[in-house]
């Protein structure tokens, strides 16, 4: 069998990195960041943000109800407090969704059949 070369996984992505995916300036992040409690993401020892999965799932749920709904930050911050728990499942629900796939993808080259 032919030797394949794992995709490595980011697990930690920069803020300009996460405000490219939105195609947002990165200051709107950091604003979000003091606007939204639930954006928390680890700083390295120079104080760069390092934002994983989960925190760009939950940059892209706010992202979706204040860009996209249009609502204010008030208001998406109330609609976040009404649906908190229902945030993070869906946050882990997409992860586990992506691993899946991931998972189905490595068996379907292991078994080297060409996608159609």
């Amino acid at each position: 069998m032919p030797y394949k070369e794992r995709d490595i996984e980011k697990k930690y992505f920069s803020i300009g990195e996460v405000a490219a995916m939105f195609k947002v300036a990165p200051s709107l992040i950091r604003y979000w960041e003091g606007e939204f409690e639930m954006i928390n993401p680890k700083k390295d020892r120079k104080g760069n943000r390092r934002f994983t999965k989960e925190d760009i799932e939950k940059i892209r749920y706010i992202y979706q109800l204040v860009k996209v709904k249009g609502f204010t930050l008030q208001g998406a911050q109330e609609v976040i407090k009404k649906d908190q728990t229902k945030v993070f499942d869906k946050v882990q629900m997409i992860d586990k969704l992506h691993q899946i796939k991931k998972f189905l993808v490595n068996i379907r080259d292991t078994m080297h059949v060409k996608p159609d």
